[in-house]
């Protein structure tokens, strides 16, 4: 059975077992769904935990989330929901065979991308220089029972959204390279759709982070 890829699909796209483009297009976009949900079951753990615990500490929760900097927050979220703006139109132009703009767009997600992890960075100085540190190292100004908790629980929920944002970059330069290349048009531009969901679950993680430590 022949394997060539269809009439305008670039060489090497389809894979040798896989029978035709349409079914290989569905076996990604069903593992790339089932691997979100995998994502999705990791910080549904850490939200679940988080409620027990705030439920636990309410007073230590609110105050020390009063010393969080809400404006650099907001700011991460603003820089997050244009970022998925971003790779959205660069699907959308892949589509109309425009693969340099789509790739700038790529470009420009990226720049937001780092932005967002230069603010965190900027959050996480002023907490060192506080001594907000997680766990039996905090010595914050916050005196109540709970304190280290929720420090501990913002470190580990905002560094591992961190590295998914890490990892989503990664992703997202290489597919602004293939893109740049032509790799992906209107005839094929499944694995740019597959970034831009797993972008999109980095956007969407935040977004339920924001309130839950920002806006108690």
């Amino acid at each position: 059975m022949s394997h060539e890829a269809p009439v305008g699909v670039p060489a090497g796209v389809l894979g040798h077992h896989f029978s035709s483009i349409e079914r290989q297009n569905e076996a990604m976009r069903l593992g790339m769904w089932l691997f979100l949900a995998t994502e999705v079951l990791l910080f549904g753990g850490l939200f679940c935990g988080y409620t027990f615990y705030r439920f636990q500490f309410p007073l230590a929760f609110k105050e020390c989330s009063r010393h969080l900097e809400t404006a650099l927050g907001t700011l991460n979220t603003v820089v997050l929901i244009t970022s998925s703006f971003t790779v959205a139109l660069s699907i959308h132009y892949a589509r109309i065979d425009k693969p340099k703009v789509a790739a700038f767009c790529l470009f420009l997600t990226l720049v937001f991308a780092l932005g967002f992890m230069g603010i965190k960075a900027e959050e996480y100085r002023a907490h060192f220089a506080a001594h907000e540190y997680p766990g039996k190292f905090y010595a914050g100004e916050v005196h109540i029972a709970g304190a280290a908790m929720f420090y501990t629980l913002y470190f580990l929920m905002t560094g591992l959204h961190g590295i998914h944002v890490v990892a989503g970059g990664t992703v997202l330069f290489i597919l602004m390279i293939r893109t740049w290349g032509g790799r992906y048009s209107s005839a094929y531009y499944t694995g740019l759709e597959m970034g831009g969901l797993y972008w999109h679950l980095v956007d969407l993680v935040w977004i339920f982070l924001y309130p839950l430590l920002y806006l108690i």
